[in-house]
């Protein structure tokens, strides 16, 4: 039968969020109940309750970074067992019939992935997120939380983790390899604990170098102050990798110039227009992409990656009445590094 569990709801865009409840589907042959312990705060939440990169689909219950437990699973689930500690990103389900389904690539599924709140799932339904009690996911969905991460740690390697780690992946960083993280933010910082655990000798470019002593603390060899003209002469054709977590596109050229031949430029920021690049690129064979989260498999394999080598996010945690003070300083970069809402609080 279905259940109604407690949630924090906005109603509109820029509305407060408010204490509510919202109704979670039957739990199906296939579906997972899990009882949500930790849900991180994502700058995208911000995006979607105040409008900012689209016109949003309320009422809205945000959160797409969940580790809780399994409650209750369907008759025909083989993944997932009550009590096993689990976790759900930022989709919840996909069309599994596309060519990228089928590569086990869902992220880029071609119907569309359902995302995991604000959104509407292949039946109509609106989709409610993490900010609530309790939530119902197809097994296919869900991935293991290893025993070696904590709980509320590891809330944010569900969206901020994976998005670092499958580009990471993708091309390749590992020892012998050059890799820049641009930006020291809630994806930032993953992306250098993460280089680092692969192995690759790891810089971080921020604005300034307010954040060094964090940087190098995190696994960083490097640490250079893009608002100082002379990092983009002294570093000219150093990396073979840079990611770029920032939401601007101003700078794309020089970042390119900082690439080697044959390197790669990662966009896992959201930008807006980009500047002309055409020239850069063809000057050194060089690479100017994108990432967008990433698979399941690799999910699992990142949280298994980051269960090994001690990886979890640094994290401020808050109580369910704290949330929207804690959006209001997220969008003014005041936060180290990630904020999670310990779901215990919510007023039952």
């Amino acid at each position: 039968m279905s259940l109604t569990v407690p949630a924090l709801s906005a109603s509109g865009p820029d509305a407060p969020l408010e204490f509510t409840t919202v109704t979670r589907r039957d739990v199906g042959p296939h579906d997972v109940l899990i009882a949500i312990a930790y849900t991180g705060i994502c700058h995208t939440d911000i995006a979607l309750l105040r409008n900012h990169w689209m016109e949003g689909l309320f009422p809205m219950v945000p959160g797409h970074e969940i580790t809780g437990v399994v409650a209750e699973v369907g008759s025909e689930v083989t993944r997932h067992a009550v009590g096993d500690r689990v976790g759900v990103g930022c989709y919840v389900d996909s069309c599994r019939e596309c060519p990228n389904c089928l590569d086990g690539e869902e992220q880029y599924c071609t119907k569309g992935e359902v995302i995991t709140y604000g959104h509407l799932d292949y039946s109509g339904e609106v989709t409610y997120g993490g900010y609530s009690t309790h939530i119902v996911v197809d097994e296919h969905y869900v991935v293991r939380i290893p025993d070696g991460l904590a709980l509320d740690a590891a809330a944010p390697l569900l969206c901020a983790g994976i998005t670092m780690y499958s580009p990471l992946k993708h091309w390749k960083a590992g020892p012998g390899r050059k890799v820049a993280i641009v930006g020291m933010g809630g994806l930032g910082h993953l992306g250098v604990r993460l280089a680092h655990g692969l192995g690759a000798e790891v810089t971080v470019l921020s604005q300034t170098l307010s954040k060094q002593d964090d940087g190098l603390r995190f696994g960083a060899d490097h640490y250079a102050a893009t608002a100082d003209p002379a990092t983009f002469t002294d570093l000219a054709g150093t990396f073979d990798l840079i990611i770029n977590t920032v939401s601007a596109a101003a700078g794309l050229n020089q970042y390119l110039s900082l690439l080697r031949k044959d390197g790669v430029l990662v966009l896992a920021g959201v930008t807006g227009q980009p500047e002309p690049v055409l020239g850069v690129l063809l000057a050194a064979r060089q690479v100017l992409t994108s990432t967008k989260n990433g698979s399941i498999r690799d999910t699992q394999e990142m949280l298994d990656f980051c269960a090994a080598h001690g990886i979890t996010a640094q994290i401020e945690t808050i109580a369910a009445d704290e949330v929207g003070a804690a959006l209001d300083r997220l969008e003014k970069g005041d936060v180290r590094y990630r904020f999670v809402i310990d779901v215990s609080t919510f007023p039952r």
